[in-house]
């Protein structure tokens, strides 16, 4: 029978196991890069922290969270800085490098038998397939949603959305769906962005391992059904 004929896919398996692993360390050390930052500018501030002179400015890293106070003859930071940032680049890129080629290979229908390829029906494979769209859009539609709802809900009211403004809330200028965006304006003339610039990075990024599923299962889903159709008739 068609749907009982098994075709070879690429085992992804070890990709998968190395994604989760990255992942959770991903969450764990900028979960603690961003507890051991909170209120160090504040410290840097009121003189709790000794640096090298006085102290010029303060800024925040978004990614690897940290704090960094700069001082006349160097500077002083917390948070994801030094090995806690090499480990949370590290997790980043491997990462990336385990779900972009894991998507990349659930695309491609080997022959059956070929090599040491897992052997799988269409019906398998379109299931393998769906299931990783599931989750690389749930995952987008997360991101997306804490970071566009003010623009979803009201757009031209977007950047006075959660504060209590009183007579004189700011104006949202421009906005955009995607990224999330938009330019506020406030009372006293001064403009600012809706979002901080690294989160329409990171709704970007999140977006790109769905579209590549969504691919594997067109794909898949097509093969099926050309299945179900059977040859076509000479």
């Amino acid at each position: 029978m068609p749907n009982t004929l098994a075709y070879g896919a690429f085992r992804t398996g070890r990709l998968w196991a190395a994604a989760g692993v990255s992942f959770v360390l991903l969450l764990v050390f900028s979960g603690w890069s961003w507890l051991t930052s909170l209120e160090f500018d504040e410290r840097c501030a009121h003189g709790l922290v000794q640096g090298p002179g006085r102290l010029l400015d303060t800024r925040h890293q978004a990614f690897p969270p940290a704090v960094i106070c700069e001082y006349e003859n160097g500077e002083v930071s917390a948070g994801g800085t030094g090995l806690l940032g090499a480990v949370l680049w590290l997790s980043l890129a491997v990462l990336v490098l385990s779900v972009l080629p894991a998507l990349l290979a659930e695309c491609v229908e080997l022959p059956a038998g070929a090599g040491a390829a897992l052997s799988l029906t269409r019906v398998e494979k379109l299931r393998r397939t769906a299931t990783a769209l599931f989750v690389t859009a749930s995952l987008f539609l997360l991101v997306y949603g804490l970071a566009a709802w003010p623009l979803v809900t009201g757009p031209s009211s977007a950047c006075a959305a959660g504060g209590e403004w009183g007579t004189y809330p700011p104006r949202t200028l421009e906005y955009s769906l995607f990224p999330p965006q938009a330019t506020c304006v406030y009372r006293s003339g001064e403009t600012a962005m809706l979002n901080p610039g690294w989160v329409g990075t990171l709704t970007a990024a999140s977006a790109v391992p769905a579209v590549i599923a969504a691919f594997g299962t067109a794909l898949a889903w097509r093969r099926r059904r050309a299945e179900l159709r059977g040859p076509a008739p000479r």
